[in-house]
């Protein structure tokens, strides 16, 4: 009926709202009580103000908080809502992005997890040939003082994303100029790559991939790498493939992810043609 009332109870049973809701929106003004009684204070409201609910609901869903609301609520010019509506499809707009950002970095964070407890619960350390695909990564020239942990978890490329206003994902990749020098410990500069997810300037950016690689799994600290670059030379020697000089470092769990260097796992990649 036109003129009945609903108490609070009624309305969050039939809106499916709880009173607390109820009489916050009281409180914020975006909707009070046609009657509120003298002696006990129940809210009582009429069919009207029922049927903003579902409005309020409406809005909420689409992203706009209450303050934004009271306008909407009280009847406003199509001008106002044009440009209100504009300016929140912009601020979801810039808060998907953010949202896409964070579920990528985090998705490939675990991709990396998972490829190491397979590496590890299945010992594969084995040499293999494979093709690596082609992919665009910033990077950065480095000295090379064989800290690992300080050029993985790297304050200065770290410091270098953020001046070009961009943000890391997957693994970091480290190219060594001269792997023989780099296990000899002669190696003083390195490239340190990695994938950025929002879109990188040429001139910022390297092609990684497009070749064949000899790649093999290292399991354990960085200190022991090296019998893991032996092994590659011993199996490329013998399958008739040539290294070329440069080898690449990924490091798919690192001082990133765990403190127990005993679970690191780095694939070691050098590139390789067929001797003639």
């Amino acid at each position: 009926m036109e003129g009945e009332l609903y108490s609070i109870g009624k309305v969050g049973e039939i809106c499916k709202i709880t009173k607390k809701a109820l009489r916050y929106y009281d409180k914020m003004g975006i909707l009070s009580p046609d009657k509120v009684a003298d002696e006990s204070g129940y809210r009582y409201y009429s069919k009207r103000n029922l049927l903003a609910v579902p409005v309020i609901k409406y809005y909420k869903q689409s992203g706009f908080k209450l303050e934004e609301m009271k306008d909407f609520l009280k009847g406003t010019t199509y001008d106002f809502f044009d440009k209100s509506f504009r300016k929140k499809i912009s601020e979801l707009k810039d808060l998907d992005k953010e949202i896409n950002l964070k579920i990528r970095s985090v998705k490939d964070w675990h991709d990396l997890i998972v490829e190491a407890q397979m590496v590890i619960e299945n010992n594969v350390c084995d040499v293999a040939i494979k093709y690596i695909d082609n992919r665009t990564l910033t990077f950065l020239d480095q000295d090379f003082e064989y800290h690992y942990m300080d050029s993985i978890i790297n304050i200065e490329f770290n410091n270098y994303i953020d001046s070009i206003d961009n943000a890391i994902t997957g693994p970091v990749i480290i190219c060594f100029p001269s792997f023989e020098d780099k296990i000899n410990g002669k190696c003083n500069k390195i490239r340190i790559m990695q994938e950025t997810i929002l879109k990188i300037k040429e001139e910022l950016s390297v092609e990684f991939g497009g070749w064949m690689v000899a790649t093999c799994y290292h399991i354990g600290g960085h200190e022991t790498i090296n019998e893991t670059y032996k092994k590659i030379q011993d199996w490329t020697k013998s399958h008739g493939y040539i290294c070329c000089e440069e080898s690449y470092e990924r490091y798919v769990t690192d001082y990133w992810t765990t403190e127990n260097v005993d679970k690191f796992v780095t694939e070691i990649l050098i590139k390789v043609k067929r001797k003639k």
